[in-house]
């Protein structure tokens, strides 16, 4: 019997999305001065006020509060009606010196053997029912709110939007899992005060469904056979939506962790990445995870692949690693047997997987929005600049985990 299966996205202005931009922000900022900089950095957004909390160890200085302000700039938090806006927020800064107990868990007198910033178990998730190998319902569901995004900045065809989004889409699946056709759509966007509440939503509803989701099936041709004239939509189905963003709920650094990985699919270990220098390896080996599934799958070892593992604060080797397929898997190995192979394969130390994803780089500000997986790896030039006018341009490879280099090797190895 078939079965419908939900996954939700928020848009850059979502008051926990501006968080993440912003301890992202922060962290590129450092890695571009001192690469080897330590930093967890949270950040909170209210009503006119931004904090941000954590710890660092680096040998750089910067202006926290512009780096913030010009995150809220580019989201698009410009106008003092919205209660939060870049240039008069207020902001706090209680961010202090990593604690020794830490670090020396972590640094070591040969690199290689780094270890693990804090314990705990990460996991990457690949599918092949998408061409990126995410789960489709994620993948749409970012889609609306990238273009949404767009819509907003471009201010021509809908006029009213402001930051703040959210977006979720249904899929039916057919008994051998395989997408079939969008149930359902939700979008609850915030929007300029109108004078009369039943027109509005009615122009609202209408601009979507008639503007944005042709836009997306247009962007997207791979995924136009799905939209139907059944689907159910739910836009704005509370009703007025003008208070968002931070002044109609705060945000927090690493609340959204479904959103920014699978979905719902798959499993996800806990940590949040926002805010987290590479040494912590709830981030990079979560990246190292998905890595590793994406290119099991793409080398057609199996339609859908799980990868777990495990670590020990202040310990390099990883406590365990684990494949799962689902009984998807084309080569005739147990899921343990795969396991073992994928372990001489991929080195999950943490300095290793630094050194293979190219992570000591400023990177992670193109990640705090719209997922941390499914994106395109692309080279960038990016310009950061000290308080003291010290001016730094980097050229990154952004989304390296995204990358399918290891195919030929997965296949060596299997003999596929």
């Amino acid at each position: 019997m078939s079965y419908l299966f939900t996954s939700e996205s928020v848009s850059e202005g979502h008051p926990d999305k501006i968080a993440d931009q912003i301890s992202d922000a922060l962290i590129d900022n450092f890695l571009a001065f001192d690469p080897e900089s330590k930093v967890a950095c949270e950040t909170l957004v209210t009503t006119g006020q931004v904090i941000l909390a954590g710890e660092v160890k680096s040998k750089t200085y910067l202006d926290v509060q512009q780096i913030a302000r010009d995150v809220i700039k580019k989201i698009g938090y410009t106008k003092s009606e919205y209660m939060f806006e870049a240039n008069s927020c207020g902001i706090l800064s209680a961010i202090h010196e990593q604690s020794q107990d830490i670090n020396q868990g972590v640094d070591r007198s040969s690199k290689e053997e780094q270890g693990a910033g804090d314990q705990g178990m990460m996991f990457g998730y690949a599918t092949n029912e998408t061409e990126n190998y995410m789960p489709l319902a994620l993948d749409l569901s970012h889609a609306l709110l990238r273009e949404l995004a767009n819509l907003r900045r471009e201010n021509s065809e809908i006029t009213y939007l402001r930051p703040d989004a959210k977006s979720q889409v249904t899929l039916e699946y057919s008994d051998d899992n395989k997408p079939q056709r969008i149930d359902a759509i939700v979008i609850s966007t915030q929007h300029d005060d109108f004078d009369e509440e039943a027109a509005m939503l009615a122009k609202i509803k209408s601009d979507l469904v008639s503007v944005l989701i042709p836009r997306v099936k247009a962007k997207y041709p791979q995924y136009a056979h799905l939209f139907n004239d059944q689907i159910t939509y739910h836009i704005n189905p509370t009703g007025k939506f003008v208070i968002g963003g931070p002044h109609g709920d705060t945000g927090l650094t690493g609340r959204k962790i479904i959103v920014d990985t699978y979905g719902g699919k798959g499993a996800h270990g806990g940590g949040a990445f926002s805010g987290k220098d590479p040494s912590k390896v709830d981030r990079s080996a979560a990246y190292a995870t998905r890595h590793i599934a994406k290119n099991l799958v793409a080398a057609g070892l199996a339609d859908e692949v799980l990868v777990q593992v495990s670590y020990a604060i202040g310990v390099a080797k990883p406590t365990s690693i684990n494949v799962v397929t689902y009984g998807t898997a084309k080569v005739g190995l147990t899921d343990g047997e795969i396991s073992k192979k994928v372990e001489s394969i991929f080195d999950m130390r943490p300095y290793f997987i630094e050194q293979r994803l190219k992570l000591r780089n400023p990177i992670y500000s193109e990640t705090a929005a719209y997922g941390h997986m499914g994106r395109t790896p692309e080279t960038v030039t990016k310009t950061f600049r000290t308080p003291n006018g010290e001016e730094k341009s980097v050229t990154v490879d952004l989304f390296t985990w995204e990358k399918l280099d290891y195919t030929d090797q997965v296949k060596a190895a299997f003999g596929i």
